[in-house]
């Protein structure tokens, strides 16, 4: 989809159930430009900090389900909630960012709006939040559940050894080996060597 600044009314409509109130009263409070982009491979979402003349913009992908989507703005608002105290200072994902996305995570889980096993992802990471968004892989097992596509598509850590399966761009690759945390794969078409995340979505082939 087209990326296009969203009518503060329509916000709903990518949030779970009971959460649009909370969200639009950081949206107002701040001036936010809130704009709704098609899928990025590499971010789910994106802050940039308020200028002279210009309000705090946020870009969140428009296909993700109304729980990633959720946790995605928060980490972004988060963002914007460490530049309103502290400007350029301190690092993007210091511990005072980290502090702030902490708080921000615990006024939305207080109201029950998350299903049990995401809930419980989010509570692990109260602690330490990730630097990039639903970047746990526990949390992000357990909000892929709840796509429109979570049926469509497989994670790489569940395909057997050698299996084959294509990934967006159409590329096709063989499952090799784990390293540590990710998989050597080799992409069939020209062998080069490339390292899958285990929680990476792929098509799997027969």
């Amino acid at each position: 989809m087209p990326k296009k600044e969203v009518p503060i009314q329509h916000l709903q409509q990518f949030l779970p159930a009971g959460t649009g109130d909370a969200v639009l009263a950081y949206l107002h409070q701040y001036r936010v430009h809130l704009t709704i982009a098609r899928e990025r491979k590499s971010i789910l979402g994106d802050y940039r900090h308020r200028t002279p003349g210009t309000n705090h913009r946020i870009s969140v992908n428009g296909n993700l389900n109304p729980y990633s989507f959720l946790v995605t703005l928060l980490h972004e608002i988060a963002h914007l909630l460490t530049f309103e105290q502290y400007g350029r200072t301190v690092a993007a994902h210091g511990k005072e960012w980290k502090n702030i996305f902490g708080q921000l995570l615990k006024q939305f889980l207080e109201h029950k709006i998350f299903p049990a096993d995401i809930e419980k992802e989010l509570l692990l990471s109260l602690k330490n939040p990730a630097a990039s968004s639903c970047a746990e892989d526990g949390l992000l097992r357990v909000l892929r559940k709840y796509d429109k596509d979570a049926t469509l598509m497989h994670l790489v850590e569940d395909l057997p050894a050698n299996g084959l399966f294509r990934i967006k761009d159409g590329r096709v690759f063989q499952k090799g080996i784990q390293l540590r945390k990710r998989f050597k794969c080799t992409e069939v078409q020209t062998g080069r060597i490339y390292l899958f995340s285990p929680v990476y979505e792929v098509e799997p082939l027969s």
